[in-house]
């Protein structure tokens, strides 16, 4: 009998032991042959599977409710999988300008390929259905979305893509499985960089897709041929991470309402993008669609002119000024200047982003201490 590798010592250790290898010897030809044919849990070469990899799939699938799940080494590779599996030459692809900024690469190499591709705003999600075509094939969303937070019903969105025969794809970082569960929503997949909340400690760079198992049969064939697989210390490394992500999630999206509503009302702050505010656009759709709070991300604008948010980014002291989001630590940024780089000048301002809006992912710290460090700070703007 095959020895179970995350089991080598009879029983199972507390901690999902890291599987190095790159190959595996076979027991006999039978064993191989069963390997091969899908008959029994296996492994032969690292870009196939591996087992430190596998569990942590089987995790994210749990969390998200999905039969299967697959890893992969970025959030974008996650994004690229995606692609790449479900659009030909002359599809249609739908995206929206509220999107993490690497996605407008990424329509250039399809554009390349032959998929055309409409960009909509977020905030005008209702109106797809004036955008769907014949060959329409993919509708892809985050909700909340990158980094202004708007919200996307995806149950109407859900409605839209089943009358076209087309797939939807939802990327639920901003809000993460705590918060919300796209695919008890309708939608076909689910797509996480999993470098965010997932793993929460700016340690590992990770992504993950999870669905049916039909849905990961095909994506697990892109992934072995494009050799995206990630490696076992960051499988490692993500599976720590989700052991406590439940208690971050919760902690970050207090933390991330309790300088929300301290945002809108201070005077040198013009505008507040959260959906747990009663009075953001989506609060009403985010009520019905998430729970447990409404994530740990928000946006605002910072006096006038991206001096003003300069100087206030300059002056704080425990917010940290680094990109990404979902970490222990509260990270703050101006988009225009960091996550949105890779989009043209005169496109990082036409969907509602100005030049002095920050975005702020709140960590686990004490409120107070934020709230402080918030208040000083716009003393000085």
């Amino acid at each position: 009998m095959t020895q179970d590798p995350l089991t080598p010592y009879g029983n199972r250790p507390m901690v999902t032991p890291i599987v190095n290898a790159v190959n595996y010897e076979y027991g006999s030809f039978e064993v191989l042959r069963q390997i091969t044919d899908g008959e029994i849990d296996g492994y032969t070469y690292h870009r196939d599977d591996n087992p430190t990899v596998r569990a942590v799939e089987k995790a994210i699938a749990s969390m998200e409710g999905a039969e299967d799940c697959v890893v992969c080494t970025t959030g974008m590779a996650a994004c690229t999988m995606v692609y790449l599996t479900y659009l030909s030459a002359g599809d249609h692809l739908i995206l929206f300008h509220d999107i993490y900024g690497a996605h407008y690469k990424m329509s250039l190499i399809l554009e390349k390929l032959g998929v055309q591709i409409t960009w909509l705003d977020a905030s005008r999600s209702d109106t797809i259905g004036e955008h769907i075509r014949d060959n329409t094939r993919m509708i892809f969303c985050e909700t909340p979305t990158n980094p202004l937070c708007k919200v996307v019903d995806i149950a109407a969105l859900h409605r839209e893509a089943d009358r076209a025969g087309a797939l939807l794809i939802v990327d639920n970082t901003f809000a993460t499985p705590y918060h919300q569960k796209p695919l008890s929503l309708g939608t076909d997949l689910v797509v996480h960089s999993a470098t965010k909340g997932l793993g929460g400690h700016n340690d590992l760079m990770a992504g993950a897709i999870a669905g049916s198992k039909d849905r990961y049969n095909d994506l697990w064939f892109t992934r072995q041929a494009i050799g995206t697989t990630l490696d076992a210390y960051s499988a490692s490394l993500l599976e720590r991470g989700l052991k406590t992500f439940e208690m971050r999630a919760e902690k970050m999206s207090a933390n991330a309402m309790a300088m929300a509503e301290y945002l809108a009302e201070h005077p040198k702050v013009p505008r507040v993008c959260y959906p747990g505010l009663k009075t953001d656009p989506g609060h009403e759709v985010a009520v019905r669609q998430m729970h447990d709070g409404f994530g740990g991300v928000l946006a605002f604008d910072v006096g006038e002119e991206q001096e003003d948010a300069k100087r206030f980014i300059n002056e704080l002291k425990g917010l940290l000024h680094a990109v990404s989001l979902g970490a222990t630590e509260s990270l703050i940024c101006i988009p225009y200047l960091t996550t949105m780089l890779y989009m043209p000048e005169e496109r990082r301002t036409s969907f509602g982003v100005k030049k002095n809006t920050v975005r702020l992912s709140a960590g686990i710290e004490r409120p107070e201490l934020l709230l402080e460090d918030l208040e000083k700070a716009l003393e000085k703007v």
